[in-house]
């Protein structure tokens, strides 16, 4: 391997994860809820063929993120559903009735939400997706964020009405200080990572993210052969991984989990054969992927699912933003930020690996789908990757 990417097999045992960790009515549910908010509609589904025939495979596909209800990311689905789904179970506990989604939704309970407080720690995505979801439905928000989330981004969360609280240390202290203040004050956290007592949340963030995978599905006349996601907490590729393995059974595409060599947690997590986390003594400019801790939720589908695991160096990222910018041939000019190109930029990388583009099953047959899980989320950091300054 070169110093810029690194291999891990997964072997995956192919269990029941996809089915029972993320079950289908989940993913239905969601789906429902989502289609009917003011704004919908189905990211592009873009095809590369110049960048395929650079690579050397049949097809390359970039699912664009960036448009997705006007937030820039994936995560629009995942935390607004979420708080969406906490404030439904906390109201109907008060009234000891069944409350709807649309009940809350419609503001037939705002009364009742403006006295529910929910909380999360976030990189910049999630907690933008969450602010823009209390501030639909009326609920009080607070976000915190580490030492380095980028001031636009925690600009714009205050944008959207958030309190935001920065904290010295990385995202995990950001977490652990995020459910620590919520304890003492009665507040709900809706975070996008499990841990142990707390899986409903994150299973609803990530059945939001399914959302995606339905668009997918219903443009792609055939399964891609292989699907390469963005690791982080690892909710956006477990929830992908699942909803792929459930659409398309048995012809569901090999699943190749990506993460920067500085916050590689998923990848130590398949060297050891169980949930591992890792310390991050520098910050990736992959800033949403910044995340030494996996999601035990997460992990168990991807456990399940996942083939490759790869890690790649930030020096990757630049030139893939800027490739996208500046296509070739018939290829559409992509705005994409630093988090939601990691994939893409691995495979590009395999390509000029021959021993690594084997051990992938990659050939000139095959067809990937790339998930482009944010555009650009911070302008000023996209302006200077742009300027060759980053």
């Amino acid at each position: 391997m070169t110093e810029n990417i690194a291999h891990q097999a997964g072997r995956p045992s192919f269990g029941p994860a996809a089915e029972t960790v993320l079950p289908r009515r989940d993913f239905d549910r969601a789906a429902r809820e989502i289609t009917q908010w003011e704004g919908y509609a189905p990211t592009p589904l873009h095809s590369l063929p110049a960048l395929a025939a650079e690579i050397g495979v049949a097809e390359v596909h970039y699912k664009d993120e960036g448009p997705r209800f006007g937030l820039g990311s994936f995560k629009a689905l995942g935390g607004a559903f979420a708080a969406l789904r906490v404030l439904q179970r906390e109201i109907s506990r008060r009234t000891g009735q069944d409350v709807s989604l649309e009940d809350i939704r419609t503001g037939r309970c705002a009364d009742m939400v403006a006295s529910i407080t929910l909380v999360s720690a976030t990189d910049g995505n999630h907690g933008r997706s969450l602010a823009w979801g209390c501030k639909r439905f009326g609920a009080p928000c607070r976000i915190y964020i580490h030492a380095e989330v980028s001031e636009g981004r925690a600009q714009a969360m205050c944008d959207l009405g958030a309190d935001v609280v920065r904290i010295d240390g990385d995202y995990d202290a950001s977490v652990d200080q995020c459910r620590r203040e919520a304890d003492e004050n009665g507040w709900f956290v809706v975070s996008d990572t499990s841990w142990p007592g707390y899986t409903d949340p994150p299973r609803d963030v990530m059945s939001g993210y399914g959302v995606m995978v339905k668009e997918v599905v219903n443009a792609m006349d055939a399964a891609p052969t292989h699907v390469f996601l963005q690791g982080g907490v690892g909710g956006l590729a477990a929830a992908v991984a699942a909803a792929l393995r459930q659409a398309w059974g048995d012809a569901a595409p090999r699943v190749v989990v990506v993460e920067p060599h500085l916050a590689a947690c998923l990848f130590e997590s398949a060297r050891q054969g169980q949930a591992a986390s890792v310390d991050i003594d520098e910050e990736t400019i992959m800033a949403g992927l910044s995340c030494g801790v996996p999601s035990p939720m997460a992990w168990e589908v991807l456990h399940s699912e996942a083939s490759d695991f790869l890690t790649i160096d930030d020096q990757l990222i630049p030139p893939t933003v800027r490739r996208l910018a500046r296509p070739h041939g018939s290829d559409p000019a992509i705005e994409a930020g630093e988090s939601g190109v990691a994939g893409l930029a691995a495979l590009i990388e395999a390509a000029n690996n021959p021993e690594l583009f084997q051990k992938l099953g990659l050939t000139p047959q095959s067809r990937v789908l790339t998930i482009g899980s944010e555009g650009v989320t911070d302008p000023d950091i996209y302006a200077r990757i742009m300027q060759g300054d980053v």
